[in-house]
């Protein structure tokens, strides 16, 4: 295993590899730097320009983009990024406090060395997960997915139902078009439009990219003063900033470990890893009620909980196949495109594929402290550009990115399609994760169900086999457990809208 990461790191240290990673590492910092944009639109926007190239040298691009970014959150504020949340937290009015160096680099150096710590995980756990996933038949793979996409439906924050119908929706949409075991079209309407169903990817563009640009627009209209770069003084001793991380070994690993949980789970994403560890962190803390007042533990726990939640995703993908989060999803489509199928023969079948993300994840995270310490006062000026510019530039490549997937003018309209369906699903606050899960585990969730009562027409299998019912088992706990907690916070809630009635 460490001869083959060894020479992988060596093969990414070439130029040919280095220069996407550091593009792609430039390119995702600026995108986090830029509210709205998100690390999700922005790998969708690099995302075209991978397409010529060689397969490991686009997964480098898009490992490099998945790290970095936290510069609008900590001096200005405004998280670039919904994983830049808990940053604003404290990392702002550290800010304020006259010590923006210190804020922006116990970010970076956190966000750092979680990520390292991260990629022990993700090196060591990988291949074993893979041999583990190697039992799997029909019957498993059947209930591995319907177990990830019952339990994103579930963790919705506000409706479970909302949940649960986005996720059936999503699996409509595979419906359309042909199916995956016979290919005989279905639901097609006598249009050729429908006949060969809807591609993955401007899916995704329209239900992120496309919804987010719509949002916007209609915040563009409300008058609001355009943010304006603020101008910094960002020196810092780096040593004393590494040593204020590192004095707190149990916050950085208790951190890096929610992180890496929350990453393997699918769908859940960044945000909730370091909000989640944010907020254990006050907990734990012997002094909770100073956290968002400036203090470094709460930085130390969002960003270094951030870039171990990568890690975490990458596994799930690598060893099962299934994204982890948005970001995941645009790589897993991304590998389809090359003919690469991720899953568990993915690192016996493709080892230098396999060990070069491993190495590219590793090698990021230098790249970003080296672009963080040339960059950090460019990336302020990037706030400068108004959205009434950065939209329409937006707009576009979200375009040419659909398009040049096929050259067809259909995948533009998918992508408008599904753009004006996600910007519903915002404004009835439907949930936009168990829809993109649904779409794409639609396929498969048919084809394993197919394949396993092909196989044996006994349905008792699904339970009776171990790891299947297990499956099953978690799929059903995880609804009631949603249940009861949906039911719960309603409970509180009507306790204390109730008025007090006086005697």
């Amino acid at each position: 295993m460490f001869s083959l990461l060894f020479a992988s790191l060596g093969e990414v240290l070439h130029l040919k590899f280095l220069i996407p990673l550091a593009l792609g590492t430039w390119a995702g910092m600026i995108g986090g730097a830029i509210p709205g944009v998100t690390i999700t639109m922005t790998i969708i926007l690099v995302l075209p320009f991978t397409f010529g190239l060689d397969p490991l040298q686009g997964l480098a691009t898009m490992t490099g983009v998945y790290v970095g970014g936290l510069v609008s959150a900590c001096l200005i504020g405004i998280p670039g990024t919904p994983s830049g949340i808990a940053m604003t937290f404290d990392g702002f009015p550290m800010t304020r406090k006259g010590q923006p160096g210190r804020a922006l680099w116990l970010g970076t150096w956190a966000s750092s060395i979680g990520g390292l710590l991260g990629a022990i995980f993700l090196i060591g756990a990988t291949v074993p997960l893979a041999k583990f996933a190697l039992q799997f038949g029909p019957w498993e793979y059947f209930s591995l997915f319907i177990f990830a996409l019952a339990m994103v439906a579930g963790l919705t924050e506000r409706s479970l139902l909302k949940g649960f119908l986005s996720g059936a929706l999503g699996l409509f949409v595979t419906v359309i078009g042909t199916d995956p075991i016979m290919a005989v079209p279905r639901l097609h309407l006598g249009t050729e439009f429908l006949r060969s169903g809807f591609q993955f990817l401007p899916i995704l563009i329209g239900i992120f990219a496309f919804t987010q640009i719509m949002t916007d627009i209609e915040k563009m209209g409300d008058g609001g003063p355009q943010m304006v770069a603020p101008t910094l003084d960002l020196s810092v001793s780096h040593l004393s900033v590494i040593w204020e991380i590192l004095s707190r070994p149990f916050l950085l690993a208790w951190s890096t470990l929610i992180g890496i949980w929350i990453g393997v789970l699918p769908a859940i994403g960044g945000s909730a890893a370091n909000v989640m560890a944010y907020d254990q962190a006050k907990k734990f803390s012997k002094h909770p009620e100073k956290f968002g007042t400036g203090l470094p533990e709460g930085i130390i726990a969002a960003e270094s909980s951030n870039n171990a939640n990568i890690a975490g995703s990458l596994v799930t993908i690598m060893a099962f196949g299934i994204p982890g989060d948005a970001v995941t999803a645009v790589m897993l489509g991304a590998m389809i495109i090359h003919g690469i199928q991720p899953g568990p023969l993915f690192i016996v079948q493709e080892p230098r594929l396999a060990y070069g993300i491993f190495a590219a994840y590793l090698l990021a995270h230098p790249v970003m402290l080296v672009l963080q310490w040339l960059g950090a006062r460019f990336y302020l000026k990037v706030l400068r550009v108004p959205k009434s510019v950065l939209v329409p530039v937006v707009l576009v490549f979200c375009v040419v990115g659909a398009y040049a997937l096929n050259n067809t003018i259909d995948n533009v309209y998918v992508l408008l399609l599904f753009g004006v369906i996600g910007y519903l699903f915002v404004k009835f606050e439907f949930p936009l994760a168990p829809f993109i899960l649904g779409v794409i585990l639609g396929d498969q969730i048919e084809t394993n169900l197919v394949r396993a009562i092909m196989t044996d027409a006994d349905p008792w299998l699904f339970i009776t086999r171990p790891i299947s019912g297990v499956m099953l088992g978690l799929s059903v706990l995880s609804v009631a457990l949603a249940l009861w907690q949906h039911r719960r916070t309603e409970a509180r809630i009507a306790e204390s809208a109730e008025p007090e009635v006086e005697f």
